[in-house]
């Protein structure tokens, strides 16, 4: 049967469906053979039963049996193939990785179980024992199957590469040491190896050290991004509730606007309509008055038109429609007023709002204090760093490049990444300047406070005037006078805003900067003005309502 397999092809035992070699097969009627459950799994999926192959239909599904002697004659050109293959490549198994053909077996080579590197050379088991049994033999040093002996050797001197230069960083035999490398700090290979192998210990550490950094760089980065779709969703949720609310709001007063111009023109006409009806039945009595008249006159009966006169001329009472007159409704205001409610309405959606942000900006507080070497000679600071105004007198204190010549402090703490909020107390000031500014700003004659200086602030001048300098002065209209201003800073959004923390208003934001430095709170208390504006700046705690 051996002999038989041989002379046939594989096509000839291969499944049309599957195209693997038969796997129980059978026979149906037509001839044809199949896997049993290719034709089986082929039949479920098709109807009516049908030969993939010569595509003959069967009115019934045919009964299945497995053909012993094809799958006989499969099974047997499956072992064959596969003792073909193995005949084909025998040194299969020794070439895999680690497995090292013996250097002394002269049959077929067996793995080799250590390779010597005195002989340069590679044995099994058996051809081993000389090292393991003679005393001239153990002492050569014994590792791991190893290829390619011959790399080991020193290809000038022909002898094994044993020590290593730390100089040049290389492996040299004992020659080289002695001839090329006798000046420099030359080792045995094992003392370095075993160096090395140290600092190769300390660089796993370090690498699986960087490896879990980055590991819990991507659980940061991935919960950031967590808490992004989070307030992504929230915002969404929060916007779309306001501008829902906002819709309804302008199509209720949609509403109410028309129904006050249809009442207005449906009393109108009510009232035209009553006017109408009654000069209708005043024209139809006089009507009947004319003809009483014009008969009357026509009469040549002496006595009935004496007599008749009186009654008729009683008759005559008519209103006098003189002032009478129906005025157009005046519509002038209508729209105004619905717009006017409107904008009430859509200034309590906007407060609603300002009081959520102001709230979830006020989370990110942070404590805040001032820092005295930046103070410029006219300030006086309270003890706890936390309240600052300008004095009378300019003190004598040793200048530095960190201090300002002008009414100006910085905070001590300063921001690179995230986010931060604090509030100014400014209270009973007449003039005032609060906001943030960069590391490398001049801080020595005069200053402009402007982004591209490196200062993102606002200011109050004149009790009531207040501003922001953008690309240019912003005057900014408030509908009060805040009492306490928080700032918060976004810094890789590049977004600077200012609130009124009483009134849970936006004052101004600067937006799209661009921030590349360290950040500091920055305050100035302005001019004393003679007392009018000697009350502090006061950094002050956030007081987060519920």
């Amino acid at each position: 049967m051996s002999a038989a397999s041989c002379l046939l092809t594989e096509d000839q035992f291969l499944c049309s469906i599957c195209l693997e070699v038969f796997d129980d097969p059978v026979a149906i009627p037509c001839g044809h053979n199949f896997c049993k459950k290719c034709i089986t799994e082929h039949w479920k999926a098709n109807t009516p039963c049908q030969c993939p192959n010569c595509k003959k239909d069967f009115n019934t599904k045919p009964e299945l049996h497995v053909n012993t002697f094809i799958a006989e004659m499969a099974a047997q050109f499956r072992r064959s193939a596969q003792q073909k293959e193995s005949c084909s490549n025998p040194e299969q198994e020794v070439n895999e990785p680690r497995n090292v053909p013996c250097d002394v077996c002269t049959g077929p080579k067996l793995k080799a179980l250590k390779s010597c590197l005195v002989c340069l050379a590679s044995y099994c088991e058996s051809h081993l024992e000389p090292h393991v049994t003679s005393s001239r033999l153990n002492r050569h040093q014994l590792v791991d199957p190893v290829e390619n002996l011959e790399d080991r050797m020193c290809e000038r001197h022909g002898k094994l590469l044993e020590m290593f230069c730390k100089n040049d960083q290389m492996c040299v035999c004992l020659l080289c040491a002695v001839l090329d490398h006798k000046t420099h700090n030359v080792v045995p290979l094992k003392e370095e190896y075993e160096e090395k192998k140290a600092e190769l210990g300390k660089k796993e550490v370090e690498i699986e050290q960087m490896i879990q950094k980055r590991r819990q760089k991507i659980q940061e980065i991935k919960h950031s991004v967590e808490l992004s779709d989070e307030n992504a969703e929230r915002e969404m949720a929060e916007g779309v509730q306001v501008l829902t609310a906002l819709k309804e709001s302008v199509e209720r007063s949609q509403v109410e606007f028309i129904d006050t111009i249809k009442e207005k023109r449906r009393k109108t006409e009510k009232q035209a309509e009553g006017f109408i009806k009654e000069l209708e039945q005043e024209i139809s009595e006089l009507e009947k008055r004319s003809a009483d008249v014009e008969q009357l006159s026509r009469s040549e009966d002496h006595l009935e038109l004496l007599q008749s006169f009186p009654s008729l001329n009683a008759s005559q009472s008519t209103k006098d429609w003189t002032e009478v007159r129906v005025h157009p409704p005046s519509y002038e205001g209508t729209a105004v007023r619905a717009v006017s409610q409107l904008k009430e309405t859509l200034s309590e959606q906007m407060k609603e709002m300002f009081e959520a942000e102001l709230k979830r900006v006020q989370q990110y507080e942070v404590d805040v204090t001032l820092d005295p070497k930046t103070a410029g000679p006219h300030l006086i600071l309270s003890d706890d760093g936390k309240q600052v105004k300008c004095g009378d007198k300019k003190k004598t204190i040793e200048d530095s490049p960190e201090r300002f010549e002008t009414c100006c402090v910085l905070a001590k703490q300063s921001f690179s990444t995230g986010r931060f909020y604090y509030e100014v107390q400014v209270e009973g000031k007449t003039a005032w300047d609060v906001g943030v500014a960069r590391e490398s700003i001049n801080r020595k004659g005069q200053i402009i406070l402007s982004p591209q200086n490196g200062y993102w602030t606002i200011l109050l001048r004149n009790k009531d005037e207040y501003s922001a300098f953008a690309n240019a002065l912003v005057s900014l209209s408030l509908s009060s006078q805040p009492e306490k201003v928080g700032v918060f800073v976004d810094y890789e959004e590049g977004l600077v805003s200012f609130y009124d923390v009483d009134a849970a208003a936006l004052i101004y934001s600067f937006t799209d900067c661009s921030f590349t430095e360290k950040l500091y709170p920055y305050f100035d208390p302005f001019l004393n003005n003679d007392g009018k504006n000697s009350a502090p700046l006061i950094i002050s705690p956030v007081n987060q309502t519920e």
